[in-house]
């Protein structure tokens, strides 16, 4: 137990009091365990099929290590999301590492881990509460303290709170256990990698000269931009054969859907405005004559909860801050609107004091088989500290080191205190320093010490009225009633189209929906959307109305098309080949032109209809030469650069953005020495990030599957 209390104690307050906010499993949105689809599989790689439990026992576990790790009690819908998000790539790419390792016969051993451990310098290591609170590093010492501690624990003899935090910290080590040997099988696997993609000799002499030699040239240059598209056609044939060239760049590895949709957010009315006001207009009046303000302000649904402790300025919302100084104690202020939430307010100042904001204490748990008991142990040890017992040797005699710990304002500001959190910060905020307290709470007696109190600021109690300006019920029935009606007059996607914009509606698209992703149209809740789309809906169909983000939006989605699996039809990239296609007719028109004109000099091609000209200094082989007359990058300036001859002119080159021709007149060589191992060194690290674009191969290659849509 020493082991866990010295972790705690370096911990937030919600860890420092026990039973006050201990571990409690959740993982967000909780798991439709009933719903239609619970046979299904939520994913797949290479034919292995990962169930529904399977991946929410995953998305547990994770979410537990982040709530530990970050001192969370719960994780909102987004952080859900990308704990599902951030598990599902994790499964994938361990399965897609395990099937190459285990052709290749790599493992990792449990003497590779042990010396992880014993260097503990792996940046995994520095996320467990296993440091040494001197040096800050991982302790591997601390962690086998408590291994051994965990492997002697006796339940039955130990409260349940604490029993519950040694099995979510072993859960949490073997998390980190688990990760550590998957990640170390990866670092090997990629080693192996890079390795069979060294520079050598020759390698290295070609990258140096492609830096160090420079080149100065100037340039004229016809833009694309001076050819009209309309003078241009295109046939099917064209269309077709580029197509056909290029048809690997338009392989579609997953499904996606195109979609048209409105979204309806309801706002409140100019009715519901006034009724708010009108509430807050009496709340204010009888906030002068309140006196159970915590009772008060919770009454009437402020979303600035009060607290009966004195807090800094900044603890308060913002728009009350900018106001306080001009409050004097007893007054009141408001009502006002503040637009930057929407809301209107007033405030009270309570009271105002000098307080310290950061106080040292020491603390003694005690607990017992009863109430009874844990009342007359805790009676007798604090006698027998105020009888002159030392206080770290009784500590130690329970357990416990008797450390000193700070709590501080930025502790416990701006969360919801109450019951006995509020008792165990309002007992240390008001005692005396060296002073004893024998706090109960709950099941458990606290012995608290005040040892040290500093940074005196100015500190307040103010009860603040704030309430958001929402819509009515009737408000959001009519907009539901009008929306309804709609939908079911327009039941396809042509309909809908057609009838929007009068009826008022606006009528969004998007194009390559993916069923990866967690929301339509940046709003959240519209996952059953997203799975009408995928699952459900055929082209040409409407869906019905969606309620969704926060209660305060309507949704219907049309689905246009669907893009299968394979490769995209010359429909759906004709637009892009099309350009495609103009650019290299505007780019041989050009090239005609050049040549009818039959210029031999660079002044000549600057006098053609359009022309523009510039002059390209310090051009190297090695990077895409910007030539700004043009406003683009242009990487056959540098290759030409590289075989030109000195002053003479270019014949067209077809570019990017323009025709251009080039005369080199200058050229240099930076006074670098070529060092083979130090420029293989370079290659050898540019090959490092070209090996791991090898995953994304492994990953097209694997087949994979995800249909947490059906489920999340």
């Amino acid at each position: 137990m020493a082991t866990l209390q010295n972790i705690r104690s370096k911990g937030p307050l919600l860890v420092i009091v026990i039973g006050l906010a201990l571990f409690a499993f959740i993982a967000g949105d909780a798991w439709k365990v009933l719903q239609p689809h619970q046979t299904h599989d939520v994913g797949e790689v290479n034919g292995d099929a990962l169930t529904a439990q399977e991946f929410q026992s995953l998305v547990e576990e994770y979410t537990e290590v982040l709530k530990l790790s970050r001192g969370l009690n719960s994780l909102n819908d987004e952080q859900t999301s990308q704990v599902r998000d951030e598990v599902w790539n994790s499964y994938v790419n361990n399965k897609l590492i395990e099937k190459e390792a285990g052709k290749l016969g790599l493992t990792v051993s449990i003497a590779e881990i042990q010396d992880i451990l014993n260097t503990g310098t792996n940046p995994l290591l520095q996320q467990t509460p296993f440091r040494n609170p001197q040096t800050g590093r991982f302790d591997k010492d601390m962690l086998n303290k408590f291994l051994v501690e965990y492997s002697k624990m006796n339940e039955s003899q130990m409260p349940p709170q604490y029993v519950e935090q040694y099995n979510n910290m072993y859960k949490y080590w073997s998390f980190i256990e688990k990760t550590l040997i998957q990640s170390r099988l990866a670092q090997k696997y990629q080693a192996l990698i890079t390795k069979s993609l060294i520079s050598n000799p020759v390698e290295a002499q070609d990258a140096f000269d492609a830096r160090v030699n420079q080149y100065d040239l100037l340039m004229a240059a016809v833009p694309y931009s001076t050819v009209v598209d309309s003078t241009l056609t295109v046939s099917e044939s064209e269309l077709k054969d580029l197509y056909n060239k290029k048809k690997e760049q338009f392989k579609q590895y997953q499904e996606a859907r195109d979609i048209k949709y409105i979204d309806v957010q309801v706002t409140a009315s100019a009715e519901d405005r006034a009724a708010i006001q009108k509430e807050v207009d009496e709340a204010t009046a009888q906030l002068a004559t309140a006196e159970d303000y915590t009772s008060f302000i919770r009454s009437i649904g402020s979303e600035a909860p009060y607290v009966d402790l004195f807090y800094n300025k900044t603890a308060f919302p913002a728009d009350v801050v900018a106001r306080l100084d001009s409050v004097s104690v007893g007054s009141i202020y408001g009502p006002y609107y503040n637009g930057a939430d929407n809301t209107i307010n007033s405030f009270k100042l309570v009271a105002k004091t000098a307080a310290p904001d950061s106080i040292e204490f020491r603390q003694i748990q005690v607990f017992a088989e009863d109430v009874d008991k844990t009342k007359t142990l805790a009676d007798s040890i604090y006698n027998a500290i105020k009888g002159g017992a030392d206080f770290v040797e009784l500590a130690k005699k329970y357990g416990q080191n008797g450390d000193t710990s700070w709590l501080t304002s930025a502790q416990y500001e701006g969360a919801q205190i109450d019951g006995d959190n509020l008792k165990f910060i309002t007992t240390i905020t008001n005692a005396n320093v060296n002073e004893l307290t024998n706090l109960p709470m709950g099941q458990a007696n606290v012995i608290l010490q005040v040892t040290n109190k500093k940074a005196v600021k100015d500190k307040y109690k103010v009860a603040v009225i704030k309430r958001e300006v929402e819509f009515s019920k009737d408000t959001y029935n009519r907009a539901y009633n009008d929306f309804s009606q709609f939908i079911a007059a327009n039941p396809t996607v042509e309909k809908m189209v057609a009838n929007a914009e009068e009826a008022g509606y606006k009528l969004l698209d998007r194009e390559n929906l993916y069923s990866y992703e967690h929301a339509i149209g940046g709003v959240r809740g519209t996952k059953e959307a997203l799975r009408w789309v995928f699952d459900k809906a055929k082209p040409g169909e409407v869906s019905g109305l969606y309620e969704c983000g926060e209660s305060d939006h309507m949704l219907v989605v049309g689905l246009v098309g669907i893009t299968p699996e394979g490769y995209r039809s010359l429909k759906q990239v004709q637009d892009q080949l099309r350009a495609e296609i103009i650019k290299d007719k505007k780019a041989e028109k050009i090239i005609a032109d050049m040549k009818a004109a039959n210029a031999v000099s660079l002044d000549q091609y600057k006098a053609m209809n359009g022309a523009v000209s510039d002059s390209l200094k310090m051009v190297t082989f090695g990077a895409p030469a910007y030539v700004a007359a043009l406003r683009s990058n242009e990487p056959l300036v540098g290759a030409y650069a590289s075989v030109a001859e000195m002053n003479k002119l270019s014949a067209p080159i077809k570019g990017n953005a323009g025709v251009y021709v080039l005369q080199m007149y200058a050229k240099d060589k930076l006074n670098e020495t070529f060092d083979a191992k130090e420029e293989e060194a370079k290659q050898t690290s540019m090959h490092e990030r070209l090996a791991g674009r090898l995953m994304n191969d492994l990953y097209l290659k694997a087949n994979v599957k995800d249909t947490r849509y059906l489920f999340f």
